[in-house]
């Protein structure tokens, strides 16, 4: 007989988001014209921390969620919801959990942080006595559902959310709204070199720059990752050097023939960039051979042609680039 598991399995949500942000129940204050609530809105009452229900409650009550998957908040954007909120209030509730004498926030830290920005003392809450499962499956899916989620964040969330729940990646899709292969792409950024890791994070290096690296060893993945940046690569062009490192050919366009941009070395990408700079203009090197090639500077007008030919004319120093 095969014997039975008896491995306790963490629980699915089994009903969205909306039913928890849902109004069923009354909410007596009524928002006025600024877009705050009124201070007729129900009270907590004797029951405290333990009542359910829409409240408006002090905000010095709140604190952060546990299970918050978000790492990285960005500062510009809760400064432009703050300022909102100074103006219309705060329209959204946060939804929270009773937490010892307080609440602790499952849905809504941003707002949270943008309230407590622009000095509010009093928000609307949405109060549920939910359990640690349910209350990492809302918070992984409530900034899922965000679209200024850093690649790095998303990724371990839609990973923890397979992990903990035993979800598939197609059932993690179909959760947040996603496709079966975004899900494991995002997934495998969990593998790259914690130091890339942190370069996708805070925006250096871009998810498509570093799905190109995977196939690299981890050493490797840092040291591509550096010269991306010192060069400036586009994707197409960090593809290419990770099929040069492998050994692998130029990827083929329609035609049968290298596709246009991706058959040039490291080594030319450097040159074209770095002359570029100098001249303020794009300049593209094609090699024929080892030995000779061709240079073209593109100019959009006739003002930078001159500005170009004084410079090769008169003062050839400041053309001067390593070769």
């Amino acid at each position: 007989m095969t014997p039975v598991d008896e491995t306790p399995k963490r629980r699915g949500l089994g009903r969205g988001l909306n039913a928890l942000f849902g109004d069923e129940e009354n909410f007596s204050g009524e928002e006025t014209a600024s877009g705050d609530f009124a201070h007729d809105a129900e009270p907590l009452g004797e029951g405290g921390p333990t009542s359910s229900g829409r409240r408006m409650i002090e905000i010095s009550q709140l604190r952060p969620g546990e299970f918050q998957p978000r790492h990285q908040f960005n500062t510009k954007s809760i400064e432009e919801l703050a300022s909102s909120i100074r103006q219309h209030g705060l329209l959204q509730p946060i939804l929270v959990r009773p937490h010892g004498d307080g609440y602790e926030i499952v849905a809504g830290e941003r707002r949270w942080r943008a309230a407590q920005l622009a000095q509010i003392h009093e928000v609307p809450v949405i109060i549920r006595d939910l359990d640690d499962d349910a209350t990492l499956e809302i918070a992984l899916i409530e900034n899922l559902q965000r679209e200024d989620l850093n690649p790095i964040d998303e990724g371990r969330a839609l990973q923890q959310l397979a992990n903990e729940f035993g979800y598939s990646h197609e059932q993690v899709g179909e959760k947040v709204g996603k496709s079966r292969s975004y899900v494991a792409n995002m997934c495998r950024l969990m593998e790259l070199n914690p130091s890339v890791i942190a370069m996708v994070s805070d925006g250096r290096v871009s998810a498509g720059h570093a799905r190109a690296l995977l196939s690299l060893t981890q050493d490797q993945q840092e040291e591509q990752a550096h010269k991306i940046i010192a060069l400036g690569l586009n994707v197409r062009q960090t593809e290419q050097l990770v099929n040069e490192l492998q050994g692998r050919p130029a990827k083929k366009g329609k035609d049968g023939k290298a596709a246009a941009g991706k058959s040039k070395d490291i080594n030319t990408l450097a040159l074209e960039r770095e002359v570029t700079n100098v001249l303020g203009m794009k300049v593209s090197i094609d090699m024929k051979d080892k030995q000779q090639g061709a240079m073209v500077i593109s100019f959009r007008s006739l003002d930078q042609l001159d500005e170009v030919l004084h410079r090769l004319s008169h003062n050839p120093g400041r053309m001067a680039v390593r070769g």
